[in-house]
């Protein structure tokens, strides 16, 4: 399960990386945000490096996406041709792992979970966070960040999975008033803020919670320390490792 976070969301490419070192590979992901993003591209087969790749050079993040005539500052429009060049089979389909994508239905105030059909639609509403990114139209309706309602997108995986390993990666950050200068800063905080208490509310679902404080040095836009962030997620999966592998082995031997 993989949170949402922004450029912190590079953190969960560490989370895999580390898993993939010890032959764990999930049979299931449930992605939000930034998750949605690591999430698809992992289930789709893709190596660490190659998902670094896409965030060094194919990132949301870029100014080359801001728009003036829509509502949001980025066009998640134009971030379609950088996810077809990485997911060229455009489809929950064909992918390598089952994968649930949470967004937020903006008009009728719903939680989406898209699981079948075209997948890059899906990812690209999972992370249009508003006031950022314009909505993402899909099959007629309006989609923003999922994280606006479930950041921590558990539910799909109750019921199916025999080990569930989470990575939060928007941990809360110490801030004072002159952190808040602009109205961005203040939506931004009040995003998280609401995000991180929803979330936590579901972290004891989780067989192995991982979390990274490190994190929150960083910003959503972060553009400069992908590499550090990945190797923070790395860290704490691997500190974690032994915790993992036990709950995988329980459920095996309880099988035998």
């Amino acid at each position: 399960m993989l949170s949402g976070g922004g450029a912190r969301g590079i953190a969960h490419i560490g989370v895999i990386d580390a898993l993939r070192q010890h032959g764990l590979e999930p049979d299931f992901i449930s992605g939000s945000s930034a998750g949605a993003i690591v999430g698809a591209l992992a289930a789709a087969g893709h190596s660490t490096e190659t998902m670094l790749e896409f965030f060094e050079h194919e990132s949301p993040f870029r100014f080359s996406m801001v728009t003036m005539r829509k509502p949001g500052i980025l066009d998640t429009a134009k971030v379609v041709a950088s996810f077809r060049e990485y997911i060229p089979d455009d489809s929950f389909e064909a992918l390598k792992i089952r994968l649930f994508l949470a967004a937020t239905d903006i008009i009728n105030a719903r939680l989406k979970i898209f699981e079948s059909g075209p997948l890059i639609p899906a990812i690209l509403a999972s992370c249009s966070m508003p006031m950022v990114f314009t909505p993402t139209e899909v099959d007629g309706r309006w989609y923003v960040d999922g994280g606006v309602i479930n950041n921590f997108p558990v539910e799909p995986l109750r019921g199916r999975c025999d080990v569930m390993v989470g990575h939060y990666a928007s941990p809360l950050r110490t801030m004072g008033q002159s952190d808040l200068r602009g109205v961005l800063a203040v939506s931004e905080r009040a995003l998280e803020v609401a995000m991180h208490f929803h979330s936590k509310q579901k972290f004891h679902e989780c067989d192995v919670l991982l979390t990274c404080p490190e994190l929150s040095q960083y910003g959503t836009f972060d553009s400069k320390h992908h590499r550090a962030i990945f190797e923070a997620g790395q860290r704490t999966t691997l500190a974690a490792i032994d915790s993992i592998k036990w709950a995988v082995d329980s459920v095996q031997k309880a099988r035998s």
